[in-house]
């Protein structure tokens, strides 16, 4: 059965409380959640969802505004409306630091899509900066001391997923691979332990807010899709802040998974 001739599980009631637009978002969302419709396919047209639930063209706009609103639907201009393809990378937050990855040659985003498509990165910007009062913090750095930043956006089978943007102070990045463009095996956290600054503990702090609309561009993201911010600090055995990330994640595509000891 194609994509186009899926019924409705659940006609429209008129004589419902509950708006006649939400209740076609309501079965659209769960044809693509049982898997009726699948990643890729087509909505039927506009008059094809007015002669299906009996309703106008208004009643339908409004429904499909809500599911594109919730990141399930994509609207490609001159070819129609589609179910929208997302990727979930499941974020093991005490595994993707790990050493064994870093030795195994993966960096953290490589480590994490594992599985779930072919990861990649573009957009990719190095070159040593003056520090925001945020990112001086952070680092602990002096008030004329330089980091390194390292800019790039992460894909997924093509599709955009993720910005990052990170900062190591001049002093330790300065005449190492963290300076190229590609760092090496195991990536930047590699090359910091190679140098004699052994990773001994990270912090992370999230956030959810709606995207800039920079943001937004660059993740290609429909409108009101919200994202997810993670702040890390990397410290070595001393104690001593080696590296920050900021990272911002399209939240449709992200499962955070945190495991810790009960104590």
């Amino acid at each position: 059965m194609s994509a186009e001739s899926v019924r409705p599980m659940t006609p429209v009631d008129k004589a419902s409380d509950r708006p006649a637009f939400k209740q076609i978002a309501d079965d659209l969302r769960r044809q693509i959640d049982s898997g009726a419709r699948s990643a890729g396919d087509r909505i039927p047209s506009e008059t094809q969802l007015m002669a299906t639930y009996v309703v106008a063209r208004m009643t339908v706009r409004q429904a499909l505004a809500v599911l594109k609103a919730e990141g399930l639907l994509v609207a490609e201009h001159g070819r129609g409306v589609f179910v929208r393809d997302r990727p979930v990378v499941r974020r093991v937050a005490s595994d993707r630091f790990s050493r064994h990855h870093r030795e195994q040659g993966q960096a953290a985003f490589i480590a994490e899509a594992e599985g779930v498509g072919a990861p990649s990165v573009d957009q990719l910007e190095v070159g040593y900066e003056k520090p925001t009062s945020e990112v001086r913090g952070c680092l602990r750095l002096a008030g004329r001391e330089r980091v390194l930043a390292r800019r790039r956006r992460y894909l997924l089978d093509g599709q955009p997923v993720e910005l990052a943007a990170s900062y190591v102070p001049a002093a330790l990045a300065k005449g190492t691979a963290i300076e190229e463009r590609h760092t090496g095996p195991g990536g930047l956290y590699a090359r910091l332990e190679e140098s004699g600054h052994v990773l001994g503990e990270f912090t992370e702090e999230v956030t959810a807010r709606m995207p800039t609309p920079e943001e937004r561009q660059r993740l290609l993201l429909p409108e009101g899709t919200p994202v997810l911010t993670v702040r890390r600090i990397a410290f070595d055995t001393r104690g001593v802040p080696v590296e920050m990330t900021d990272t911002i994640k399209a939240a449709p595509n992200y499962v955070l998974e945190y495991r810790f000891p009960a104590k």
